[in-house]
């Protein structure tokens, strides 16, 4: 993947700027990302006291062009930002806005609800889609919890409840189908043995132990027990192969009116995020980050087609150890200055509850 300068070379090329072009520049950059379309120079003339014709502001806008950092397109009097254009207002103009009181109490309620680690992250990447008029991402942290306890509970003829507990005291249910007649007796046997094999392991571990020692002979476990055994750890590894690697959300936020113009890139951006494994491979770049990473357009391989911008920042387990990324991906018009801090905020959040031992084990 192909990396842009440095922001502090895009800073000082900011700095460059005269101050006049400087300001015609962010009020071209401005005007596009709110409205999605081309800025004309009457319209730049009308919208800041800069005293200036709007032949003069013409003449800024060609010399910008001529910079690569605005483009005209054909059907248009007006200029957009090119990818530079974007990366050099991004890295060395923009003046983010802090999500609001109201925007930070709705991301930390929404994120504080009980329940599966998957639950809560679909709801951030909901409530990312939400605030951002985007589609919201979130990559499932590669997590293999230690565990306490797996508890088999009859619950009717052919079925039973098996409960995992985990160290840091998450509880989850699954059920299990059981062969006719299984006796209550086996059911705790098969509980007493898994426990005693699972404390301070993963579950992997686990099963890998359990597995040799029923192979070898090694185990006083019956027949119905040893069943037992291997449903329940066949019903934990079918569940965690099928867990998302990434949750994606929103996609229909892409499908604006501003999208009418340009359905080719947007069914591209669409088909581009189905694609989950390699849209989790893009975010995997952004792991390694302290902060919230920015890839505009061609920056990043998989969405160069759709001309797409990915905002991403990692977020972080009790011990510090980044775990996932959550981010926004939509078009390049996006507001990155409300919605950058937003997902670094979001970020923090499920870092601090990480911390806590309250999402993340």
């Amino acid at each position: 993947m192909p990396m842009p300068p440095p922001a502090t070379d895009r800073a000082a090329q900011a700095r460059d700027l005269d101050g006049r072009t400087r300001e015609i520049f962010r009020l071209a950059v401005e005007g596009y990302l709110a409205s999605g379309a081309p800025v004309g120079s009457k319209t730049i003339a009308s919208s800041a006291p800069l005293n200036l014709s709007p032949a003069s502001i013409r003449s800024v806008l060609a010399e910008l062009e001529a910079r690569g950092l605005l483009a005209a397109p054909h059907t248009s009097a007006g200029r957009m930002p090119t990818e530079q254009g974007l990366r050099l207002f991004v890295d060395g103009m923009m003046q983010v806005a802090e999500p609001s009181a109201q925007e930070r109490a709705a991301i930390e309620r929404r994120l504080s609800g009980s329940g599966p680690i998957e639950a809560a992250l679909t709801a951030t990447s909901t409530l990312l889609s939400e605030l951002s008029a985007a589609a919201g991402v979130v990559m499932v942290p590669r997590r293999d919890p230690r565990l306490a306890q797996l508890q088999l509970v009859s619950l009717a003829p052919g079925r039973a409840l098996a409960v995992l507990v985990g160290e840091d005291g998450g509880l989850e249910n699954r059920v299990l189908d059981l062969p006719g007649g299984t006796p209550a007796a086996a059911l705790e046997q098969a509980s007493n043995y898994i426990t005693a094999r699972l404390a301070g392991r993963t579950l992997a571990d686990a099963a890998r132990a359990m597995r040799a020692e029923i192979a070898s002979g090694r185990s006083a476990l019956d027949a119905a027990s040893r069943d037992l055994v291997e449903r329940g750890l066949a019903v934990w590894s079918e569940d965690a192969a099928r867990r998302p690697v990434l949750i994606v959300r929103g996609q229909a936020n892409l499908l604006d009116e501003n999208a009418l113009s340009d359905l080719d890139r947007v069914r591209q951006l669409i088909d581009d995020l189905e694609g989950k494994q390699s849209v989790a491979e893009l975010l995997d770049a952004a792991r390694e980050a302290e902060a919230t990473r920015i890839f505009i357009g061609s920056e990043n391989r998989l969405f160069a087609l759709s001309g797409s911008s990915v905002i991403a920042s990692p977020y972080r387990d009790r011990e510090g150890k980044v775990v996932g990324v959550v981010g926004v991906i939509g078009p390049t018009r996006l507001n990155y200055a409300r919605v950058v801090p937003m997902v670094d905020f979001t970020a923090q959040t499920l870092s601090n509850m990480g911390a806590l031992g309250k999402l993340i084990g």
